[in-house]
């Protein structure tokens, strides 16, 4: 479906990322293969690995080390697929990092770090391949988003924040660049992953839900990637989509639900006798996103 397209795939060293590489790279793309991490022992890097695998198979693939947490490196990274292959069709927007702690704890540091990679990650790579996008009439984003954003989870906060951060992004991009055909949208996966395994366990309800988590595959979600990279996915823009083993969801948008109205205007106590309570059964319950996912992965 993306024969003779190419793909920037960032933190494709391993997990989601290398399963997208090796699914884009099936289906006819080439592929820039980012990852600034290192193998075992530190020796080798890990892009350079999914690049030889995808070769082997003999598909076309390059290899990027650069950051994506600066704008140069992340400029970089676009330049790579364009040395290589003399074009670009589509940012995957994958990389990431955890720093996980309760707000109360958490570091400025901590909350730098994750913003750094995922929220302006996505931005600086997506900024680098912009104007490439506009200038040949069409393109594609995909973003990976987080229930940790678009619902909640403890200890997330910094998480949470960038990865909701990021559904803003794309909707501003899909709506910015519509006119010249360049769409965006973003996944939120469900996965067993290195990253997703450092996620704390100190309650029985996390080991529980990790146990589940370990049954999802990261091969699972790129077939969704290579569709929305496709051309069949022309008129698919600005939308969340998740993946969950062999469910596929779209997540609903913030819309007004609820009304009320005063001809007079608010007080702080008319809105405490007649507008909250006529909003209150309309609200959400604060719970973190496994509450909502009950049943087992299909």
């Amino acid at each position: 479906m993306v024969d003779g397209k190419v793909v920037v795939v960032t933190g494709a060293g391993s997990g989601i990322g290398r399963e997208f590489a090796l699914a884009f790279a099936r289906s006819g793309a080439s592929v820039v293969v980012n990852d600034l991490a290192r193998g075992a022992g530190g020796e080798g890097f890990m892009a350079d690995a999914v690049v030889a695998e995808i070769q082997a198979a003999g598909g076309r693939a390059t290899a990027s080390t650069d950051s994506v947490a600066e704008a140069a490196s992340a400029t970089r990274i676009v330049e790579a697929a364009l040395d290589a292959f003399g074009r670009i069709d589509c940012v995957v927007n994958n990389a990431g990092i955890l720093r996980d702690r309760f707000f109360f704890n958490m570091s400025v540091d901590e909350w730098k770090a994750v913003m750094d990679v995922h929220l302006n990650g996505a931005f600086y790579v997506s900024r680098a391949a912009a104007p490439h996008f506009k200038s040949q009439g069409g393109g594609s984003y995909v973003h990976m988003t987080s229930t940790s954003g678009l619902i909640g989870n403890p200890g997330q906060s910094n998480y949470a924040a960038a990865k909701l951060g990021i559904v803003a992004l794309s909707k501003g991009i899909a709506l910015d660049m519509a006119r010249h055909k360049v769409r965006s949208n973003c996944i939120a996966p469900w996965a067993w992953t290195a990253m997703t395994a450092s996620v704390p366990t100190d309650t029985p309800e996390a080991l529980a839900r990790m146990e589940k988590l370990k049954t999802m595959e990261p091969r699972k979600i790129a077939p969704l990637a290579v569709y929305l990279a496709s051309d069949a996915a022309a008129e698919v823009s600005g939308q969340v989509f998740g993946v969950r083993a062999n469910e596929i969801y779209l997540f609903s948008q913030p819309r007004v639900i609820r009304s009320v109205h005063r001809s007079e205007g608010w007080t702080p106590e008319s809105i405490a006798e007649h507008a909250v309570p006529a909003m209150r059964t309309s609200f959400y319950d604060n719970v973190p996103s496994p509450t909502l996912t009950t049943w087992d992965p299909i």
